[in-house]
């Protein structure tokens, strides 16, 4: 029987979007687009999900450029990669703001080791999206962020929930990452589709650290009283 990190690493390995996006949005798909992203992905998910053990799904948006855009590893940027996973990586250096507020949790909470073993962090959306800007610059950007792409990838995002749902073999509770247009939209898929028994929302990372970054350790003691609960 294949281990899970075999299933996570085969489920990546087919993750495509093949649909027509609205002018100005493109695909971000790292899994494919870069080589020693796939490497990172096998050292990760060998090192924390070697085994057959269910694990509870703790949903993002989708992918940021400087977190999962550059290691592949949803909130795990490349400094977090190096220091709490203690897997080697001496390229582009990323720093992300939500991969520090996750990681600093996950320290909390016992250590990736402890976290890993209990939880699967993904997103809504598993592959992201940029918007190039008229300067030029590229910028994340949200599947909900234009209802024509929302429309565009719900499809898509139907089919990925499921096939997590059975890769970690548990559908009891998801966490869904982000109080606002995430849960609500994650919400209404799931009165439809009945994907999980309950959902819980915990304010998103990105939030925290942008605008209530004073109030960071409250936070932090949310996630772990409301993911304890769920143990």
């Amino acid at each position: 029987m294949n281990l899970l990190s075999d299933r996570i690493l085969n489920f990546y390995s087919h993750l495509h979007y093949d649909g027509i996006l609205p002018d100005g949005i493109k695909i971000m798909n790292p899994f494919v687009e870069n080589e020693d992203i796939r490497d990172i992905c096998s050292s990760f998910y060998k090192k924390f999900y070697d085994d057959n053990n269910p694990r509870t799904l703790i949903l993002g948006i989708n992918p940021g450029r400087l977190g999962a855009g550059a290691t592949g590893i949803p909130f795990t940027d490349t400094k977090r990669l190096n220091e709490d996973c203690a897997i080697p990586y001496s390229g582009f250096v990323s720093h992300e703001p939500s991969s520090v507020f996750i990681y600093e949790m996950i320290q909390q909470f016992g250590g990736p080791q402890a976290f890993y073993s209990m939880f699967y962090i993904n997103s809504v959306c598993p592959l992201g999206f940029t918007f190039e800007k008229e300067s030029g610059k590229s910028i994340n950007y949200n599947y909900y962020d234009d209802v024509l792409l929302e429309s565009a990838v719900k499809d898509f995002i139907i089919r990925n929930i499921q096939t997590q749902i059975e890769l970690t073999g548990s559908n009891e509770v998801c966490f869904c990452l982000g109080t606002g247009k995430n849960y609500t939209f994650l919400s209404k898929l799931n009165t439809i589709h009945h994907f999980f028994e309950k959902i819980i929302p915990l304010e998103h990372p990105r939030f925290i650290m942008q605008y209530k970054s004073k109030s960071k350790q409250w936070y932090i003691d949310d996630y772990l009283r409301k993911l304890t609960l769920e143990k």
